[in-house]
């Protein structure tokens, strides 16, 4: 693409620069802007976008994009043009919380529309401005409250070019999820663009390894698609997990964890034991199934039915390439 043109900004080839895209006004009437940033290579290729921020609290993925922006990384672009959103719901950023102020969250809104609720009109600012400009990109995610999700990547089964784009990625951990509706994924799936998801950590905290994982993806992706001329030299064997369910808690109170995200169980292995405040009983939690723990609860106190361990099994592997 040599003409790319964005909010009435045009970007040559070469070029550089910032689109602030009007998001709405908080109460006290300050202005709330989208903050695009736009590299694109001398040479011509393809448009990737690296979207951070759709849930508010999960700040893994802002600091992978703010850092990758912050170190020039996308200055080195040998082809091709990058899109970097950090951060997109900032009302949700403000607040520490995954929705908008109304409640609504913004990725079970799309494809949005300009006079709908605050998430809508967000959801309609990716779906009109940015994903017609797009031949592929990540959404970076996290786990939710105090639910930590082991670094990974997802793609549904029934979009071949997500995973076509995820297998490209070299990436060690990878899972088929379905396509939820109203969600960007599903949307872009529309509009024939492959997106995949990057999962790492839990909400409002910065884990070290998930973003240095995701800054490697970012690097892997730019490679393989030829617009970098290094890439992260991953290590180790790629796994694909076709199914997941969750472990849930047979009762509530106290927990003392005994695995964690990451790690491999056999059937019937301990996973973590769940005692009552006064020292009357304790339940011990067992693997339903020999399977990989995609995410664990952090929790301390949990209540009965709970999600606890998110396990993925029927495995496939692949070579790193």
């Amino acid at each position: 693409m040599s003409a790319f043109i964005l909010q009435g900004q045009e970007f040559p080839l070469g070029s550089s620069g910032l689109v602030r895209i009007n998001a709405g006004r908080l109460p006290s009437g300050n202005r709330i802007s989208i903050f695009t940033y736009i590299f694109r290579s001398k040479n011509p290729g393809p448009t990737v976008l690296l979207l951070g921020g759709m849930h508010g609290d999960e700040i893994n993925g802002v600091e992978i994009i703010r850092r990758a922006i912050a170190e020039k990384l996308f200055h080195q672009l040998t082809a091709g043009t990058v899109i970097a959103i950090p951060l997109l719901n900032i009302f949700g950023f403000i607040n520490f919380s995954r929705d908008v102020p109304d409640g609504k969250d913004v990725n079970r809104s799309f494809p949005g529309t300009g006079s709908g609720s605050l998430a809508s009109r967000i959801a309609k600012i990716i779906t009109k401005k940015i994903l017609p400009l797009v031949d592929f990109g990540i959404d970076f995610h996290t786990g939710g409250e105090q639910h930590y999700n082991y670094p990974q990547i997802r793609f549904s089964s029934k979009h071949e070019e997500a995973k076509a784009l995820a297998l490209k990625c070299n990436f060690n951990l990878m899972v088929e999820k379905v396509l939820v509706a109203k969600s960007l994924r599903k949307i872009a799936k529309d509009m024939k663009i492959p997106i995949i998801i990057f999962e790492g950590g839990e909400s409002n905290k910065l884990d070290p390894f998930s973003i240095q994982q995701g800054l490697k993806l970012i690097r892997e992706l730019l490679f393989k698609s030829n617009m970098l001329d290094q890439g992260s030299k991953p290590q180790g064997i790629r796994r694909l997990f076709r199914k997941a369910s969750w472990e849930r808690a047979h009762e509530g109170g106290i927990v003392s964890y005994r695995r964690e995200s990451g790690n491999f169980v056999s059937k019937g292995e301990l996973l973590a034991i769940i005692s009552d405040p006064f020292a009357q009983k304790e339940t011990r939690m067992h693997a339903s199934k020999d399977a990989f723990i995609l995410s664990h609860n952090n929790a301390p106190l949990v209540n009965v039915g709970d999600g606890m361990f998110h396990l993925a099994y029927e495995e496939e592997k692949y070579a790193i390439l």
